[in-house]
């Protein structure tokens, strides 16, 4: 099922006329179809299979570990349908040489970014798309990222970031690996 542009769009028109706002009115008047052409664009990932991108492999002799970090993500709560950004990282350990494009770690992120979520779903979302489709010895998800819904209403701490992480294989049998991945994530801060 694909979306419903001219449903949202009338769904914009009568929440302006129910916070009291005239949607005929110049500035609002061309709201309701800005507003679903954009959900069109951030709830995309609905409509894709964000793991397609792994498909894309290669060989090579490298078990050793490979981490991506500072993957901006932007994606909207689905709790009060505000946005939530920050920043993914992803760490892998390829089995017998079976590795993929780093720009593809990115890809998956921003596909299941892509649809109303939770940080937590979206951690966890992404290791098992990279554990199902790369079979790694392991994989280590962490997102840390700054929720409008905590910035700009209910308890207002701007600044505040709630970290997530999902641990996949050798990352959650192995303490030392898991320490090492965590200590290359951190470090080096910007």
């Amino acid at each position: 099922m694909g979306m419903d542009l001219e449903k949202i769009e009338q769904a914009v028109y009568m929440i302006l006329e129910a916070i009291g706002e005239d949607p005929k009115r110049e500035g609002l008047r061309d709201t309701p179809k800005r507003v679903a052409k954009m959900y069109a664009e951030v709830f995309s990932g609905l409509h894709e299979d964000p793991g397609y991108h792994l498909n894309v492999q290669f060989s090579e002799e490298h078990e050793e570990m490979v981490i991506v970090k500072d993957i901006p993500v932007y994606s909207m709560c689905e709790h009060h349908l505000v946005p939530f950004y920050g920043k993914a990282h992803v760490a892998y350990i390829p089995r017998k040489g079976k590795i993929t494009g780093l720009s593809k770690f990115a890809r998956v992120v921003e596909g299941f970014a892509r649809r109303p979520q939770l940080q937590e779903r979206l951690t966890s979302e992404i290791a098992d798309a990279i554990m199902a489709k790369l079979t790694p010895l392991g994989v280590l998800v962490v997102i840390e990222a700054e929720h409008m819904c905590m910035t700009m209403r209910g308890v207002k701490k701007a600044g505040s970031q709630t970290l997530t992480s999902a641990v996949r294989g050798i990352f959650k049998t192995n303490p030392i690996t898991r320490s090492e991945a965590f200590s290359l994530i951190q470090g080096h801060r910007r």
